[in-house]
């Protein structure tokens, strides 16, 4: 069982038709949501009406958590590309599940520096040459199984590069054995090499 399985006690998830948006940058957070199936995609507009996705969330992650805890404007919108089952997390839910299940707290602050750490790594990767953007765009990406499934046009949005840059720099880490490109997909081989080149270790 996923440890959020416990916020859902009692509760009715919502099911979203691909497409559909969940939250809007900007808007006031009165909630946040568990996504127990399906895929979202999380991005930012931009005033020139560009869009750069953060990250794609899988099933069993909680989407826009940082600002319901922070109580600020959504810094991110995000839409499903699939029809998924989503749960609405308000705060007397959450206050019911922490009286039930205070285990949940340690899980909930660890999740939250992630999204925080991930955020940062978007900020700081702006001024990175193109393979460590890449690289940090596949890990913030990949599922349990190593495996992202998006084109090169998609990753080019995440990381900030054009869809040529992304080709030749999977081409490139393909050739060295740290990634295996598939049709629309990209299994990571060697994840300790792809954090290396990600983070300069």
């Amino acid at each position: 069982m996923v440890v959020w399985d416990l916020l859902a006690e009692g509760c009715n998830p919502h099911r979203y038709h691909a497409g559909q948006l969940v939250y809007l940058q900007g808007t006031h957070p009165d909630c946040f949501y568990y996504l127990l199936s399906g895929s979202v995609r999380s991005f930012i507009s931009t005033s020139s009406g560009e869009e750069r996705v953060l990250t794609i969330h899988r099933s069993g992650d909680l989407m826009g958590e940082a600002s319901f805890f922070d109580g600020y404007p959504r810094v991110t919108s995000a839409m499903t590309l699939e029809e998924c089952m989503i749960l609405t997390v308000e705060q007397g839910q959450l206050d019911r599940a922490f009286r039930r299940h205070p285990e949940l707290a340690l899980p909930m602050l660890q999740y939250l520096a992630r999204t925080v750490r991930m955020l940062s790594a978007h900020v700081d990767s702006a001024s990175l040459p193109s393979g460590q953007r890449v690289a940090r765009c596949l890990l913030s990406q990949a599922v349990e199984d190593s495996v992202i499934h998006s084109t090169h046009e998609a990753l080019g949005q995440a990381a900030g590069l054009s869809r040529v840059t992304v080709s030749r720099v999977l081409g490139e880490l393909a050739s060295q054995g740290l990634v295996e490109l598939g049709y629309r997909s990209v299994t990571i081989r060697d994840r300790g090499a792809l954090e290396a080149l990600a983070f300069q270790i």
